[in-house]
């Protein structure tokens, strides 16, 4: 390399080290001066000390630079162990971070630079999160933990071992897709799971209306009709949260259709897309002119990477969309909408899923669209039977009952004046 160039990559070996000792510093900002192994000054110059390390390596040869870096670990861990018997901090990882510091200002040079630079970034990234990491550990249930490895190890270990092709006689049942689907939405639904366990739902109805409809809006509509039969007096607070979670269960169909089958989400959307407009103006609107609530309920939710509730959403889907298969293939694409309006009283997903699959293929477009719709409508008045069974004829379930028609016809407007103007898919 010529001068500039290493001039370039010592600057970035330099750079690393100072990042690093940037946060290190800051870190034990407190400590007193000569009370700590490496600073800021100390980590830039071990990135440098690793950067003409690199540098020399040609000329001195690769043992040359494994030797300096034994060398320096020793010497390192030595400073380290007298500051940590001194202050009683067992931690390795000032060390781990020296030596990496080191590391990465050697492959500045011989390597990718930026590369280096990279690693060195997300280095100092995981040495600032120390106390946000910890604190996620803490929060960590054993139930979470055991279930998220469960889960990866059997799609890392079992996925592989899932035969790619429908292992019935009708060609309905393919394993491995049933499993990536089922891994997909769980992953949605944790997203909302995890936002109720972090930020809790003391945050505000609207907030766990929110969370609730990523994780499970027909569970979070149950939960705050019970909550509702209790402290009426937040019935319209919680109408609005049950119904934003309605808007985003609709949401959840749009994605899942638009990452299977655009041309699909796009004719949904005609329907869609004015119904969820229409479901989050009637909550924002009952929010603004309601009496604030006074309670937020406390929501219980399932855990969906638990392993048994993956596990049940599986067969679900599998028994839905095996169902869906058969009956389209041999009794005609109509018997499809029987399917469809039973699936919806208990998921939207699985039907949408399944429908999904179908879409293009063995199932026209609009046909498919047409059964989602219908598990869609069956779905939303289900939830009302369920806030009318928990709550009675409540303010939560007036307003649920209201927003949830306004909702379908705001709907079946867009699908009359919309749909014509969706243009056809382009055959490919």
């Amino acid at each position: 390399m010529d001068t500039v160039e290493a001039f370039q990559r010592l600057g970035v070996a330099l750079a690393v080290g100072l990042l690093v000792g940037i946060e290190r510093g800051w870190q034990e900002r407190s400590v007193r001066a000569g009370g700590r192994t490496a600073g800021i000054r100390t980590f830039a110059l071990i990135g440098l000390l690793g950067g003409l390390t690199g540098y020399l390596q040609p000329y001195l040869g690769t043992a040359f630079t494994v030797a300096l870096l034994l060398l320096f670990g020793a010497i390192f861990t030595l400073f380290k162990r007298r500051e940590a018997e001194e202050e009683e901090d067992y931690s390795v990882t000032g060390v781990v971070a020296a030596i990496l510091v080191f590391v990465l200002g050697a492959a500045a040079v011989v390597a990718d630079p930026a590369v280096a630079a990279a690693a060195g970034v997300v280095t100092a990234g995981f040495l600032a999160a120390r106390n946000r990491l910890h604190g996620f550990l803490k929060r960590l249930t054993w139930i979470e933990l055991r279930s998220a490895l469960v889960l990866l190890a059997m799609t890392v270990v079992a996925l592989p071992l899932l035969p790619d092709r429908p292992i019935d006689p009708w060609g309905g049942l393919n394993l491995r897709t049933i499993w990536l689907m089922t891994v997909m939405i769980a992953t949605i639904s944790y997203a909302g799971y995890i936002a109720v366990r972090v930020a809790g739902s003391e945050r505000g109805i609207l907030f766990a209306g929110a969370a609730g409809g990523l994780a499970s809006s027909t569970a979070l509509t149950v939960a705050f009709a019970n909550f509702a039969r209790s402290a009426p007096e937040n019935g319209r607070q919680l109408a609005a949260g049950a119904i934003i979670a309605g808007a985003l269960s609709l949401a959840r169909v749009l994605v899942i259709t638009f990452v299977l089958v655009p041309s699909l989400s796009f004719k949904l959307a005609a329907s869609l897309v004015p119904a969820l407009l229409a479901l989050l103006a009637v909550s924002f609107w009952t929010t603004r002119h309601g009496e604030r609530g006074r309670k937020t309920p406390e929501l219980q939710m399932n855990n969906p990477f638990d392993l048994l509730v993956v596990l049940q959403f599986g067969a679900l889907l599998g028994a839905v969309t095996w169902v869906s298969k058969v009956l389209v293939d041999y009794a005609g694409p109509a018997m499809l909408y029987v399917v469809a309006a039973i699936s919806g009283t208990m998921d939207l997903d699985a039907i949408a899923l399944s429908t999904a699959r179908l879409a293009g293929g063995s199932l026209a477009l609009d046909t498919a669209g047409t059964a989602i719709l219908i598990a869609v409508i069956v779905n939303l008045f289900t939830k009302v039977g369920l806030a009318a069974s928990g709550a009675g004829a409540s303010t939560f379930t007036v307003r649920l009952a209201g927003a949830t028609l306004f909702c379908i016809g705001c709907g079946l407007a867009g699908y009359m004046l919309l749909m014509p103007l969706v243009p056809a898919p382009v055959p490919t």
